[in-house]
């Protein structure tokens, strides 16, 4: 079903910026593996903290779900009555193949929505655990804390949000150590520098990191007493912030 990324393999004259659309859902889980390092252990460990935090009678959310493998790791670790999981993602695309790879889960009888909307318009309540997986790096930069703020009032006391981003570095010299290793992890699961420039074009007015100190003042801001990083490797961070 899913394919191996050749999507910037040969010179595109025309490289539009990118988007979530029926091309990349084809070679996503591909994609993603070869060029965010410690994605798997990222996705392994949202079901472990999904585990630790769900509370009974409650939603989890994972906002911005694609294919939905955060999705996935909550559902086969949450244990707790009346939880269900609600995953939104804005691309038709990735939404109907996340229904496909759903639909042969057997791991658990969690209930999952799957939602094709807005993250910036679904309702945040009774959530005890909230999942961003790379995705507030998408989402306007005027418009982050707001999201953060409402994740913050819909969670209940105890609840959990799960952030995972990649960041950007103040210090120059640390900024550009931290672009040439990642590039390097990319040529080492078989990117050549073709394909690794023309992603980089593709997703400069799509994808905007910030510096880490950013996130954490942005959380503390929405309410966040506790927020703590429990994954980074080069300029890819996940943090958890408790209610």
């Amino acid at each position: 079903m899913h394919k191996p990324d050749k999507l910037y393999a040969s010179p595109l004259d025309d490289l539009i910026d990118f988007r979530f659309d029926e091309r990349v859902v084809n070679v996503f889980p591909d994609m993603i593996q070869r060029s965010v390092p410690g994605y798997g252990t990222i996705i392994s460990t949202i079901g472990i903290l999904a585990a630790r935090y769900a509370q009974p009678n409650s939603h989890c959310y994972d906002l911005g779900c694609s294919l939905g493998a955060a999705t996935l790791s909550m559902r086969a670790r949450i244990n707790q009555p009346g939880c269900d999981i609600i995953a939104v993602d804005n691309s038709a695309a990735m939404i109907e193949r996340g229904q496909q790879i759903l639909a042969s889960d057997s791991t658990s009888d969690v209930p999952v929505t799957l939602l094709c909307a807005d993250i910036q318009d679904v309702a945040i309540e009774k959530a005890s655990v909230v999942v961003m997986n790379f995705t507030l790096q998408f989402i306007p930069l005027e418009d982050r804390l707001a999201l953060i703020e409402r994740i913050y009032q819909g969670l209940k006391p105890g609840g959990v949000l799960i952030l995972s981003e990649k960041i950007a570095f103040e210090d120059p010299q640390q900024q550009n150590f931290q672009t040439a290793i990642h590039h390097d992890f990319k040529r080492a699961n078989g990117y050549s520098d073709l394909e690794i420039s023309q992603k980089r074009t593709a997703l400069e007015n799509v994808l905007i990191p910030e510096t880490l100190s950013s996130h954490q003042q942005r959380l503390h801001a929405a309410g966040f007493g506790f927020s703590d990083i429990w994954f980074q490797c080069f300029n890819f961070v996940s943090l958890v912030a408790i209610k």
